[in-house]
């Protein structure tokens, strides 16, 4: 009896533990995540849209564990996205007689018989290994506007969904679907609602369609924990003749508005871009024989959205989001290029360097501010956009001219100034400056392509990089070498 209340306790203690761990709150200035001891979360999110789907386990966990390797800790997926939906081993997620039933999937029964809800449990399971969050988008949102889905049918998922992972760690809930707030609200009120009332234990947004903030919608909303927008995949100028446009003509490629946009709804919440434009994808998504986006505009897009104030940043590569493999339809004019080749590419493996950034310097009390720049902040992709704590500020020049920054808005006599290469996380030293305005003007060759990097500057009595550290990386890599051992 003795053993077994120690092993219970034992057990308890690391259940205890692993929520502690797990468990993710809006920090106390509402801007920012934060795990529950109150150390900073920054959300490096990629978008495996159809993981459940194309994957098997096998491959589920090679993709997982190259994923984590890169620096994401997030992967946002479509829990269905059909009614019914089938995955890579012909399992259908729903009966299509009676979609919403879902008493053959029940708690009592998982484990028992294989299922599509079984491989997407295992697949959250092997996230959680790899220290990844699983973003759950319920239901895509086209099915929700055809009426494949109505209030009661949003109740009994919401109820299955809720009841069978709200005691998994590593969840985070995803409203919406590529569409907006006004397309049926009833029925995603009903299904967040749902969740919530279950779930105590897990965040929730809503992935709202292109140029769009969930903010337009549910600034209000009890169930909405933080904000999500999509900054989209078009170019400058391409407004394809939307009426019902929400951002101003010829601004299209400007994701760093969202934050500001956003944080005009009141409350303010902690507000991240969920689909920015994918690496390897046709520009303006509909012209599959115009360029397409490369690794300096996935860059672009993350460091104007963080330095704008966003507490993370998801990331998109054309034949990730859809999984391509042998044998599978392909959207968006994907190339031959299958899904485990991509995660090779330069943009997915540069996310790390931009997240070991922000986490080098203390977290919750960064914010946006363009008066850092002393010189125009330029437009389109002259734009320089700047970002700061007390005694550091951090300046994203994507083009790599000369910037005029006044060094006197932080803290400090002195400053340590560095530039990093943000496709390499590169770190050169600039030397010391006094506590003036100072122009910089970056060496590059002109003739090797884009050189966006970041101008650090740090008040020099503090330590949060060396004059000696060469790769922004370093320091971050030896923590985890030292968990490791």
């Amino acid at each position: 009896m003795k053993r077994l209340t120690i092993l219970t306790l034992l057990t308890l203690l690391a259940i205890s533990v692993s929520a502690r761990t797990w468990r993710l709150q809006v920090s106390d200035n509402q801007r920012f995540l934060q795990y529950a001891d109150g150390k900073p979360f920054f959300w490096l999110g990629d978008t495996g849209w159809l993981l459940p789907q194309r994957l098997n386990q096998d491959e589920a966990g090679g993709y997982l564990s190259r994923a984590a390797k890169a620096g994401f800790n997030v992967v946002q997926v479509q829990v269905i996205n059909g009614v019914p939906c089938m995955n890579a081993y012909g399992q259908l997620s729903n009966n299509p007689q009676n979609p919403w039933d879902f008493s053959c999937f029940d708690s009592q029964n998982k484990g028992l018989t294989a299922s599509y809800w079984d491989h997407l449990d295992r697949i959250i399971q092997i996230a959680e290994k790899q220290n990844i969050y699983i973003g759950m988008v319920c239901i895509w949102g086209g099915l929700v506007k055809s009426g494949a889905i109505d209030v009661e049918g949003a109740k009994a998922y919401g109820k299955f969904l809720a009841e069978r992972y709200k005691d998994f760690p590593n969840i985070i809930w995803i409203i919406g679907g590529d569409i907006q707030g006004n397309i049926k609200p009833e029925v995603w009120t009903a299904l967040a609602e749902t969740i919530k009332s279950i779930d105590k234990n897990h965040l929730m947004t809503f992935h709202p369609r292109g140029r769009y903030t969930s903010a337009k919608w549910w600034s209000k909303a009890e169930w909405l924990d933080f904000h999500m927008y999509q900054s989209g995949h078009r170019a400058y100028g391409q407004r394809m003749g939307n009426k019902d446009y929400p951002i101003p003509d010829n601004t299209e490629e400007d994701c760093w508005m969202y934050v500001d946009s956003t944080w005009a709804y009141k409350p303010i919440k902690p507000v991240v871009d969920g689909e920015p434009s994918y690496e390897d994808i046709p520009v303006g998504l509909h012209f599959p024989n115009g360029p397409r986006w490369q690794a300096h505009d996935v860059r672009r897009y993350a460091y104007w959205d963080v330095f704008a104030g966003a507490f993370g940043h998801t990331y998109g590569h054309n034949a990730i989001m859809q999984m391509v493999k042998p044998g599978l339809g392909v959207a968006y004019a994907s190339t031959s290029k299958l899904w485990y080749e991509a995660q090779q590419d330069e943009g997915y493996q540069e996310m790390r360097y931009l997240k070991a950034l922000i986490l080098s310097f203390p977290f919750f009390e960064r914010i946006p501010d363009q008066a850092v720049i002393a010189s125009d902040n330029g437009t389109r992709y002259d734009r320089l956009i700047a970002t700061r704590g007390n005694d550091y500020l951090l300046v994203y020049n994507y083009t790599a001219g000369d910037m005029t920054i006044d060094l006197r808005k932080i803290s400090g006599d002195r400053k340590n100034v560095w530039w990093m290469d943000a496709s390499t996380g590169k770190l050169t030293f600039l030397g010391e400056r006094d506590s003036k305005v100072f122009t910089f003007r970056i060496q590059h060759n002109p003739q090797q392509g884009v050189h966006d990097g970041v101008l650090i500057a740090v008040d020099a009595a503090r330590d949060y990089i060396s004059s000696r550290q060469t790769n922004i990386l370093s320091p971050v890599e030896e923590k985890k070498k030292d968990l490791t051992e």
